[in-house]
């Protein structure tokens, strides 16, 4: 048995796995962050929950995971956007509270374990998650295995924009201010404020909200201002994946997070052509297939558990 939490930006996510990653019982917490002391506590009380749920005991458990949304490397949280924790040793923390292994990694890199090993990316060896949410977070398996074992990928931070939009990292111009679902909704609202006219205003009013689905649905309603909207996203989200692409040639990229529930004809179908014309491969040679991640919200907490098979 294994344990698997996802720690989002503000929620918490912890799930029980046989050796396969078949979910056996899931608790769900908002995030309270007070400090790493009891982040740790939090978090050791979490996996006991779901194990007491599950009615299995301490000793049949193998290792509980942790994916963080930030850059780790081995036991440590080196740093972490959205969650004010820097140099952390989190997996000691836990350990000493669980006395059992415990593993750290980012959670695009848990999603991208996931995926590969139960979901999208079965049978590839070279394989990529882009992971679209509150950020932009990437991870990749090459031949078998996490790139870098556990020290963590930022894709989300590639500069895709030289001196554009300020980031929270510190930089300037990051693929994540561009192709993330906060930017997405910006992007919206600054068409909304342009166009009046828009289904996009009856639509944010009858969903009670502006999100990442927003612009898909008014854009398949056949709204020009929603459809123009999606066409720039696309070729933004397009911009870093391309460059993924190229740097490693993976088989596949799967796509996941809320976004990339958007109808495929309005988001994969445009972005595997504009992938494809800025892919070398265009060329000749491998050609990336570009997929939709299978394992939804589940992704994070299943690579979590399973981060052993795959560093």
């Amino acid at each position: 048995m294994r344990i698997g939490i996802d720690v989002g930006g503000t929620n918490l996510k912890a799930g029980l796995t046989d050796g396969d990653g078949r979910l056996l019982a899931v608790e769900r917490r908002p995030l309270d962050f007070r400090g790493a002391e009891a982040f740790a506590a939090d978090l050791a009380d979490m996996a006991e929950a779901v194990r007491t749920a599950a009615g299995v005991s301490r000793e049949t458990l193998r290792s509980v995971g942790i994916g963080l949304p930030g850059a780790v490397s081995g036991g440590e949280i080196l740093y972490t956007t959205n969650i004010p924790m820097e140099h952390v040793p989190l997996a000691e923390l836990l350990r000493r509270r669980l006395g059992v292994p415990v593993l750290l990694g980012n959670d695009a890199d848990c999603a991208a374990a996931g995926e590969y090993l139960r979901g999208a990316g079965r049978g590839c060896r070279d394989f990529a998650v882009v992971t679209l949410g509150t950020g932009v977070g990437a991870g990749i398996i090459l031949d078998g295995r996490l790139r870098g074992g556990a020290a963590s990928s930022e894709a989300g931070h590639m500069v895709t924009h030289a001196g554009g939009e300020p980031c929270p990292c510190g930089s300037r111009g990051c693929w994540e201010q561009y192709a993330s679902a906060p930017a997405l909704i910006r992007q919206t609202r600054a068409a909304m404020a342009a166009h009046p006219e828009s289904l996009l205003h009856p639509l944010a009013a009858e969903r009670g909200s502006l999100d990442g689905q927003t612009p898909f649905l008014a854009a398949q309603a056949g709204d020009e201002t929603a459809l123009a909207v999606c066409r720039a996203y696309v070729e933004e989200l397009a911009a870093g994946i391309a460059g993924i692409v190229n740097l490693l040639r993976p088989e596949a990229v799967a796509v996941g997070g809320g976004v990339a529930g958007a109808p495929e004809e309005l988001l994969l179908e445009p972005l595997r052509e504009r992938v494809g014309a800025m892919s070398y491969a265009r060329h000749g040679g491998r050609a990336t297939r570009i997929l939709r991640a299978e394992l939804g919200n589940d992704a994070g907490v299943i690579g979590a558990a399973l981060l052993g098979r795959v560093i």
